[in-house]
């Protein structure tokens, strides 16, 4: 049986958001544990000009939430970027993981033939549904979600490629 544009989107998705959840948990509880200030890890990034932690968080959830609603044609909520603590930014993830389990499956589905077109100002890239999340969702949430996983752990949190993967289904 061929895998679904869903079954390769939303579960993807959400599993990545929860590792990422999981992630900041142990990366809060790391500073609290060396009596660090939240912000030093928060704004923490792996090169001066890469985003920092709290910036990777916020396009793991677009990418996820816009990769969904370009897919289905379901309007994605709106987020201020404005998330200032761990615990907006874990709101953050909830609010995402909530509007892509919103997302009926047959809506995913259908769109492996969609025509998609991302309107940037140097370029307006156009997919097919299906090479849209193959050759650009997919890669860019996964390149925001091993990026926040690397600057915890360059920062010195105690985290290593389980933690990345995140626990296997049963």
């Amino acid at each position: 049986m061929p895998l679904s544009m869903y079954q390769i989107s939303v579960p993807a998705f959400v599993r990545g958001l929860k590792v990422l959840s999981d992630l900041l948990k142990k990366g809060e509880a790391f500073a609290e544990e060396q009596g660090m200030i939240p912000d030093v890890l928060f704004n923490a990034s792996l090169a001066a000009d890469m985003m920092p932690l709290s910036a990777q968080v916020q396009h793991a959830c677009d990418t996820a939430k816009m990769s969904v609603a370009r897919l289905s044609g379901v309007k994605a909520p709106s987020m201020e970027d404005n998330e200032a603590t761990f615990q907006q930014l874990q709101e953050r993830i909830d609010a995402t993981l909530a509007y892509l389990e919103s997302v009926g499956r047959e809506l995913v589905d259908q769109a492996e033939s969609k025509e998609i077109t991302l309107n940037w100002e140097a370029i307006q890239p156009t997919f097919g549904g299906a090479d849209y999340q193959i050759s650009f969702g997919l890669p860019n949430f996964y390149f925001h979600l091993v990026t926040a996983y690397g600057i915890l752990r360059s920062q010195g949190v105690d985290i290593g490629k389980i933690d990345y993967l995140g626990p296997y289904p049963q």
